[in-house]
């Protein structure tokens, strides 16, 4: 199992399964389970442009520095029709994430391997998904944006 460090409020939106790309400005070979780490420094983008761009309303207070949850990387591409691609970027493809409890940890750059004890403390196996929780759902505001929960 590999970590990889995002940016919030980019983090929040792979983990609740909103978010089926991560764009890097390099390509990886790997697939398979990823813990999603929210960096220290989050983006700054706003809660207000995330919904104008994307139709998801953000919670109003988001970890950072710490294991938000996983996701597993399922190709990398270079095109991709996805809403959240950007141009020139490679396109980690993402399926099957899911929130955890967050858990402060330190971050890196690049995909890099989860230590035997950071795997532990999750109470995660680093061969198989037999322990993560439910899939996130979204749930409908007032004014009909999703809305992460």
């Amino acid at each position: 199992m590999k970590i990889l460090s995002v940016r919030q409020p980019w983090a929040t939106l792979i983990v609740s399964g909103a978010k089926d790309i991560e764009n890097r400005t390099w390509p990886t070979r790997y697939r398979g389970l990823a813990l999603v780490h929210a960096s220290l420094k989050a983006d700054d983008t706003s809660s207000d442009d995330i919904e104008r761009r994307f139709g998801v309303r953000m919670p109003s207070e988001l970890p950072l520095g710490g294991i938000v949850g996983m996701t597993e990387i399922v190709d990398c591409v270079k095109h991709s029709d996805s809403k959240w691609h950007m141009l020139n970027h490679w396109g980690f493809v993402l399926a099957n994430s899911r929130p955890l409890p967050f858990r402060k940890w330190k971050g890196a750059l690049m995909l890099r391997a989860a230590p035997p004890d950071l795997l532990e403390l999750l109470e995660l196996d680093a061969t198989h998904d037999a322990a993560l929780p439910a899939v996130g759902t979204f749930a409908a505001n007032a004014g009909g944006l999703p809305l992460l929960d």
